[in-house]
């Protein structure tokens, strides 16, 4: 089962303290970008987002997936109500990642 838009977008508000959010459809489900930078992903209507060490340090129990088959664990994000908590919990995640590598033009 697909992702719905409006999960998606329910997301990307309760986050939007974190920085300039968006989403962006990826393979039948959706892409979750903070400043540019993709944070995580809407699987099935859930919330997964890359793992980190600050991420790991302020989730008490984190609870891990992959998303799709063949990917790489992500932190399982269910506290979807805290807005607060969960914009802090972006800035660290996305302080913690690497920039995008640039694209090679054509």
């Amino acid at each position: 089962m697909a992702s719905t838009l409006d999960f998606v977008v329910y997301i990307c508000e309760q986050i939007s303290g974190a920085g300039d959010v968006t989403y962006k459809k990826m393979f039948g489900e959706y892409g979750i970008y903070c400043n540019a930078k993709i944070i995580g992903l809407v699987c099935e209507n859930q919330f997964f987002v890359k793992k980190t060490i600050a991420g790991g340090a302020l989730l008490e129990l984190p609870e891990e997936a992959a998303p799709y088959t063949g990917a790489k664990p992500h932190f399982v994000i269910d506290c979807l109500e805290n807005r607060d908590f969960l914009s802090l919990f972006i800035r660290e995640t996305y302080n913690e990642l690497p920039m995008p590598k640039p694209k090679k033009k054509r």
